[in-house]
């Protein structure tokens, strides 16, 4: 009894050693120092891993700002990103990429930077291996630099990214479409030989399918890039074409959006342009008349890439012009060329140049629908001298037709305007030829008599054009009595008879078939040496 008591006692004891404060501490000794070991260890990652994050963040933030960028540069940012794109952490590799797609985007030097730091190997790579955030962030990066210059972009295609970018225009996420596509865009947008890469990748029919999603921002952007494969060459035009694009780039026509718009009336007017046959299977996807109401809408890009459209398919053929005179096409020009100004004026002003060049008959839809008046106004006055030129070229098309079209041009008051605008010291070598080409164009039909004097007086007439007029008035003349009597007393034979005509030229003739209208006395009368040889007799009969 007395041992068991005693061996109670003791286990007593033992447990109450066991739970008291000074019995744990024995206890757990040990391993204190190895936990305070760890922590401080993954401290250490934890702090080195914020700071990454913290580094990254600030570098993206700072590279919105132009100010920033050659301080960043100078502190060798670029060598700092890189390694980084490869990190552990998904969000410091895409802010990353962020922060070197913005300082690619500054400048081309800076995209040269992001090309020598061998840092797109590591974008396409990851590419097809991080989640959707990163290809986004890798496809803007990539987009940046190619923008710039055609090498530029072709050491985007020679790091292989083509493949991958194409790869990303099958992913479910709209937004990694959307930047693939767009970066596919500015490749091909350069040349020829840059598109074709892009076509032959494959991008063209998932393009096609990117047009077809429900995502606003993705269709601007797929026709986008749909619109600078196409404008290179009629081969590019067609790869486009038979991806089967224009059928579904040409009910998006009457979109509600503008910038969708934009996009698809570019890329219709990039098929377009380059043959007939690719016109007529824009025309074929019946944008007439849709794409008429595009020339009113509030958005000034719309109707500028929607008056060139029609420009592109009206130029090739009288077919295609009769089918836009047909649907209305010329009154909404006209209206269009009237209502706009600059640049976006200009496309209207070829168009209905290409129009009236075909025939008389379509020359006089244009005269009709009131087309004169605002080609007139835009030769007067827009400040560009191309504007100027295409103005002036457009109504010589007009009036080259018959002497109906010449003497509508002419009543305008449009040739001493030509004269005027042509002679000027500030105008340009093409606007002057333009000028004097459309002169000779109206002159050469023009029959009204009167029109041809007041050309023949203008002031600063070009030679060239003096030679086409005083043959003109020799033609008109004989046959116009009433009109022989207006053109002395209006100065008219005065003004041939001084003309410098050198003997055995052609304008010589001209002038003697001119003076052989009118008896002897009155060509003596109104010749240059008249007055002086009344002196002489007076002077003889002192």
């Amino acid at each position: 009894a007395s041992s068991r008591s005693t061996r109670r006692t003791e286990g007593r004891t033992r447990g109450r050693c066991a739970h008291s404060p000074a019995g744990r501490d024995a206890h757990f000794q040990p391993h204190q120092p190895a936990m305070a070991s760890t922590r401080a260890v993954l401290q250490v990652f934890e702090k080195y891993q914020k700071d990454r994050v913290t580094f990254v963040q600030t570098v993206a933030e700072l590279a919105t700002r132009p100010q920033n960028i050659e301080p960043m540069q100078s502190a060798g940012v670029m060598a700092l990103l890189r390694p980084l794109l490869l990190d552990n952490v998904p969000s410091i590799q895409q802010s990353a990429a962020i922060a070197l797609g913005r300082l690619a985007n500054y400048s081309d030097h800076l995209a040269e930077a992001v090309v020598s730091n061998e840092i797109l190997p590591q974008l396409v790579y990851s590419l097809s291996e991080q989640n959707r955030f990163y290809k986004q962030a890798a496809a803007f990066v990539l987009r940046a630099v190619a923008k710039h210059s055609p090498p530029l972009a072709q050491a985007v295609v020679d790091s292989g990214a083509l493949d991958s970018l194409v790869q990303c225009l099958e992913e479910f996420d709209p937004g990694v479409k959307e930047s693939a596509a767009w970066a596919l865009g500015y490749i091909a947008g350069h040349n020829a030989e840059l598109a074709s890469c892009v076509v032959e990748a494959g991008a063209v029919p998932l393009l096609v399918l990117c047009v077809q999603e429900p995502e606003l921002s993705l269709k601007r952007i797929a026709a986008s890039s749909l619109s600078d494969i196409a404008k290179h060459s009629p081969e590019m035009a067609q790869a486009v074409v038979d991806a089967g694009a224009v059928a579904y780039l040409a009910p998006l026509i009457l979109s509600p959006d503008a910038k969708l718009k934009r996009q698809v009336c570019a890329a219709l007017g990039q098929v377009a342009k380059h043959s007939v046959d690719l016109a007529e299977v824009v025309v074929e996807a019946e944008i007439f008349p849709s794409i008429l109401m595009c020339l009113k809408d509030v958005d000034g890009f719309v109707r500028k890439h929607a008056a060139t459209a029609i420009r592109e398919v009206c130029k090739h053929t009288p077919e295609l012009a009769q089918l836009v005179v047909s649907n209305g096409g010329v009154a909404a020009l006209v209206d269009y060329v009237d209502e706009s100004e600059g640049n976006n004026r200009l496309p209207g002003v070829m168009a209905l140049g290409y129009i009236s060049a075909f025939s008389e008959t379509l020359a006089t839809a244009v005269i009709a629908s009131k087309g004169i008046a605002p080609l007139f106004a835009s030769l007067v006055e827009e400040p560009e001298d191309h504007v100027k030129s295409a103005s002036a070229w457009s109504l010589g098309q007009i009036g080259r037709h018959t002497p109906n079209h010449a003497k509508a041009i002419a009543d305008a008051g449009v040739l001493a305007k030509l004269v005027a605008v042509g002679s000027l010291p500030s105008s340009s070598e093409d606007l002057r030829t333009k000028c004097v080409r459309a002169l000779r164009f109206v002159i050469e039909k023009l029959t009204d008599l009167a029109a041809l004097d007041r050309t023949l007086q203008e002031r600063g007439l070009p030679h060239e054009v003096v030679k086409f007029v005083v043959h003109q008035i020799s033609k008109v003349l004989p046959n116009d009595p009433k009109g022989r009597h207006d053109f002395v007393t209006s100065g008219g034979l005065a003004a041939v008879q001084s003309l410098e005509a050198a003997a055995g030229t052609q304008l010589k003739e001209h002038v003697d078939v001119i003076k052989s209208c009118y008896p002897e006395e009155i060509v003596q009368y109104y010749s240059p040496a008249y007055p002086a040889q009344l002196l002489e007799k007076l002077e003889v009969g002192a």
